[in-house]
């Protein structure tokens, strides 16, 4: 009960310090907050919101007397008498209403100074021979695609959009050419029905075009709950943890510290004197650093959760990553102060070693989408954060049970290490 009653009192002192509550729990929700905020506006509901694009289309084409195609199915549902008002129709189409806004110029020239005066985005140039082109075997129809050059998003989907549709054409005749070619004498004169049935193949299965081009899919990996979590939540978690993470273990080693800090006060001496014997004030001080790591990483993934909407995850897993967590950051902070010989020293720790660890372990984090994730994340394990990072990261994901607690396994060993090594070189330290 002594011990326990030397770590109450050292953590209630701790607590009534405006740095230490800084560091332990200001920080890591000041920083994911800033990250909430720039982020903020890039994802709502799950997805990302794009501004309408502004297209004008000056269409030319004047049509031609081989043009025949039925637009009953194509997106659109307009009846098209040229190839240019097809392309219009597709355009104006309700699939395309909240990526595009259309308007119409009277000429070419017109439509390109709209977007030099930016009063458009887009100028899509359908000349006056489109048709003809197109319905020349031997002909070449061009779409002139002019935009403005400091956008990329819109224009981007425009293009695609263009694309598409000219691919499927260019498919048309490669399919009139290859029956041309096949069919007897008699049978060419039903080249029309190839043309209808190729059109109707080819465009439109496409029902729901703005969904198909930019429909978002959650990795595989992820559990059915990841799923239903807006995108800005799930890009939340990590940072968070991670900053948890790199907070708890400063806490772990500063509030070690308070040992060589009670020694240079020659306080922990005078405690020495007293009835209570060394092991049991040492025990106490130790358990102070478990309790005050344990305080903090309670408090912040309460507070992510309540704050931010972060889920962690099942309990269990969750309670198995914080035990990691705490034990790792405690111990380590415990080892750290047993290899310094005053406090002075401690500002080269936490400018150097906690940091450099802390960024290591959280390599996984910075690199979220990057090709080489997977390699990066096994440097990330070289130290105890990396370890710590994974295990909340195996819980945060629904990863099964054992995963975690082999996670956890690893974590205990270098916690063991670290505590062995770090109380035996204070008891010797003080004998």
């Amino acid at each position: 009960m002594k011990a326990l009653d030397i770590a109450l009192k050292d953590m209630l002192r701790s607590l009534r310090s405006f740095f230490a509550l800084l560091f332990m729990f200001v920080l890591p929700l000041f920083i994911t907050g800033m990250f909430y905020f720039m982020f903020g506006n890039v994802a709502e509901d799950g997805e990302f919101n794009l501004p309408k694009t502004k297209v004008i289309v000056a269409n030319m084409d004047a049509g031609g007397p081989k043009f025949n195609v039925d637009t009953d199915n194509i997106p659109g549902g307009k009846d098209a008498d040229t190839m240019g008002e097809l392309i219009v129709g597709i355009l104006e189409s309700d699939d395309m209403a909240d990526l595009i806004e259309v308007s119409h110029a009277a000429s070419p020239a017109a439509a390109r100074a709209a977007i030099d005066n930016q009063t458009a985005q887009v100028a899509i140039i359908i000349p006056k021979n489109f048709s003809d082109q197109f319905a020349d075997i031997d002909g070449e129809a061009v779409i002139e695609f002019y935009q403005d050059p400091t956008l990329n998003i819109g224009p981007g989907i425009i293009r695609a959009i263009l694309n598409r549709f000219t691919d499927g054409m260019a498919g048309v005749k490669i399919a009139i050419n290859v029956f041309m070619d096949e069919a007897e004498q008699k049978d060419q004169a039903r080249v029309g029905e190839v043309v209808q049935r190729y059109l109707k193949i080819s465009l439109a299965e496409t029902e729901d075009l703005e969904k198909e081009l930019l429909d978002v899919h959650v990795p595989a990996s992820e559990n059915a709950a990841a799923k239903s979590e807006n995108f800005l939540i799930r890009m939340l978690g990590p940072i968070m943890g991670g900053m948890m993470i790199f907070y708890s273990f400063f806490t772990g080693t500063s509030a070690a510290q308070s040992i060589l800090r009670e020694e240079e006060e020659r306080t922990m001496p005078r405690l020495f004197t007293t009835p209570t014997s060394q092991a049991t004030i040492l025990s106490g001080k130790f358990l102070y650093v478990f309790m005050m790591v344990s305080v903090q990483v309670t408090v912040l993934l309460a507070a992510a959760r309540a704050i931010f909407g972060i889920n962690w995850g099942e309990v269990l897993p969750v309670t198995i990553s914080a035990i990691g967590i705490v034990i790792s950051a405690s111990s380590f902070g415990i080892f750290v102060n047993s290899l310094l010989k005053d406090t002075n020293q401690g500002s080269v720790i936490f400018g150097g070693l906690i940091t450099i660890t802390g960024m290591v372990g959280m390599i996984n984090t910075f690199a979220m989408g990057s090709p080489n994730a997977d390699q990066l994340g096994d440097v990330s394990l070289l130290v105890p954060q990396g370890w710590a990072v994974r295990g909340l990261t195996q819980a945060m994901r629904g990863q099964p049970i054992n995963e975690i607690l082999i996670t956890l396994s690893v974590l205990l060993i270098w916690s063991a290490v670290f505590f062995i090594i770090g109380v035996w070189r204070f008891n010797k330290r003080y004998v």
